[in-house]
């Protein structure tokens, strides 16, 4: 896939240095492959996590190498559950007020040891420059451990690299819907789902009319570009 998938423990992670994360799924590759700047920024992330069982099977279908999935729940509840034992600090950036408003009461209850920050950017297809400084400065102003961005992909991975030598934190962490799941404000689909590694179906099935897309059609994309990936790399080794 030429994807530098991350395939170590979460444990690994450290903050003494800026780390940048990102996940990839079916979707995600296939966007990339037609944005030359989001394709940049996922193979640019210190850490680039598996969210999602295209990605898994398509590591084992090209380059027969076994990897986990991680997906930004999975990262997110990690760290989390580590900032509250160390006594950290993180920040959401992204999402509307009534959302991080609703985000801030959870974490409060749930892990009462975290300093939380968040900020609401406006909703929008591009930031111009004074719109991403007062973001800067928002997230700069607290100096988080983990910066959580949730402003959907790629507008998240994006900005995230693009501002990554501006921002003063740990851990930054592109991880779009868990905004929503965490405030409850969209249900995960149930961990029977994903257990079976069938989360996108139950997303399918929740949310029909707005998912139908990212999994059947770019579903179909997906595998389109694996057999042409495959097919290229039989053709490379005859040709040895």
């Amino acid at each position: 896939m030429g994807y530098p998938i991350f395939n170590d423990s979460l444990e690994e992670l450290k903050y003494e240095d800026k780390v940048l994360v990102s996940t990839i799924n079916q979707y995600s590759y296939c966007i990339a492959e037609e944005d030359i700047e989001f394709k940049n920024a996922l193979m640019q992330s210190d850490v680039l996590l598996a969210d999602g069982v295209g990605i898994v099977a398509a590591s084992s279908f090209l380059n027969n190498r076994d990897i986990t999935k991680i997906a930004g729940a999975d990262i997110h509840d990690f760290l989390l559950k580590k900032l509250n034992k160390e006594g950290g600090s993180c920040f959401y950036l992204g999402a509307s007020e009534s959302t991080l408003k609703k985000i801030e009461i959870r974490i409060k209850a749930q892990y009462p040891n975290i300093k939380i920050g968040t900020f609401s950017p406006p909703f929008k297809a591009k930031f111009d420059e004074s719109e991403s400084q007062a973001m800067i400065d928002a997230v700069n102003a607290m100096k988080p451990d983990v910066l959580f961005v949730g402003m959907t992909a790629p507008k998240q991975e994006k900005w995230a690299f693009d501002n990554k030598k501006h921002l003063e934190v740990g851990i930054i962490c592109s991880i779009g819907a868990v905004f929503d799941f965490y405030a409850g404000t969209i249900n995960r689909p149930a961990k029977v789902w994903i257990n079976l590694g069938l989360e996108w179906l139950g997303r399918l099935v929740k949310e029909p009319r707005r998912m139908w897309k990212r999994y059947i059609y770019y579903g179909a994309v997906f595998s389109w570009y694996l057999i042409k990936e495959k097919v290229k790399a039989i053709f490379k080794r005859k040709n040895k």
